[in-house]
């Protein structure tokens, strides 16, 4: 079985992913494709089922160190960062990703951790990505992602809209109108989740399912309640601790009715911050600690009561992705034996 799902792998993984139009970087490998060329035993099975690379705080690749201070954070680091050189520390601590949508979901990437809020003395009530200071324009960043979508139609994203900050009504509603004009008819109403699979997807030509933490979500049938993608957060930066609440919330986990994120991450503290302030989030925290993240992710199986979609920091900064995307074989196996 081992040496089928290295053919398998290179089989899918054959392409070389072009340079990205910023021109920023060239991938290695490439799973734009991944979900349609998994095998059809598994085009039938509930996306709830398969396993699915995500990352967290999805768009903070970019954030503006000459922006104001996000109204995520407390006074008194807005009062610190009146001095520029804090801005700068900042920076490094709100980077959480090194890839741009588009490189993501070259990577494989299909599932996006966003926060957004509206910014101050902003006349025209944009939205922009958030993480302790403000990164791009929402709507830039919806454009990135339906250009790719375009061009690969058989890709499902899950777009996890579950932070809103410094936004009224107003706000709300000229972001889920920015959504609708970025995705159109590719949005996919909210339904049964066990009926969500890729071959029903395919039918309607739906590729996006949103999620909206916020009770503007009953107003819209394209946008999907927040407690349908439970996603706990184990808040910590012990790794072994880390892997034993990842362990028990999917134990815990409904094996009907909804999504389940395994947010697989490490959280600074203040100390952390304050041991590491020059070296940042990548090389104080996660750098060390994501190769041990990883071992994890392989030793788990998809399904019902398994894992379904795994978010990362950095998820470039090892074969992440991949991994994720490689433990599907194991479900199709699974399947295959069932028809014996």
């Amino acid at each position: 079985m081992l040496a089928v799902r290295k053919v398998r792998r290179k089989l899918r993984m054959g392409t070389i992913c072009s340079p990205s139009p910023s021109g920023t970087k060239t991938l290695e490998v490439c799973n734009a494709d991944w979900m349609a060329s998994l095998p059809p035993l598994l085009h039938n099975v509930p996306l709830s089922n398969l396993a699915i690379p995500g990352s967290h705080d999805s768009f903070s690749y970019w954030v503006d160190e000459k922006s104001p201070v996000g109204p995520d954070q407390t006074p008194a680091i807005k009062r610190l960062a009146r001095i520029s050189l804090v801005k700068k520390l900042m920076k490094k601590w709100s980077v959480t990703q090194n890839l741009t949508f588009r490189e993501q979901l070259d990577a494989g990437i299909r599932y996006f951790d966003l926060r957004v809020s509206s910014k101050p003395g902003d006349a025209d009530q944009e939205i922009y990505f958030i993480h302790g200071l403000f990164g791009i324009r929402v709507w830039d960043g919806l454009m990135e992602i339906d250009s790719f979508l375009t061009q690969h139609p058989q890709e499902i994203v899950f777009l996890d809209f579950n932070h809103f900050y410094a936004m009224d009504e107003a706000h709300h509603k000229r972001l889920i109108l920015r959504i609708q004009e970025a995705f159109g008819n590719k949005l996919c109403s909210a339904c049964s989740v066990e009926s969500m699979t890729l071959q029903t997807l395919w039918e309607k030509k739906c590729q996006v399912l949103i999620f909206y933490h916020c009770p503007f979500y009953k107003q819209y049938p394209f946008l999907w309640p927040g407690k349908k993608i439970p996603a706990p957060w184990a808040n910590t930066t012990s790794v072994r601790k880390l892997i034993l609440f990842l362990e028990t919330t999917l134990s815990e986990r409904s094996p009907h009715g909804s999504f389940h994120v395994s947010q697989a991450i490490l959280t600074p503290r203040v100390k952390t911050i304050a041991r590491g302030l020059v070296g940042g989030l990548k090389n104080t925290l996660v750098h060390r600690n994501l190769p041990a993240i990883l071992d994890w992710v392989k030793t788990q199986k998809p399904g019902a009561l398994g894992v379904n979609i795994i978010t990362s920091d950095f998820v470039d900064l090892v074969d992440f992705a991949t991994a994720v995307i490689e433990l599907n074989d194991l479900l199709q196996e699974d399947r295959a034996l069932a028809k014996c």
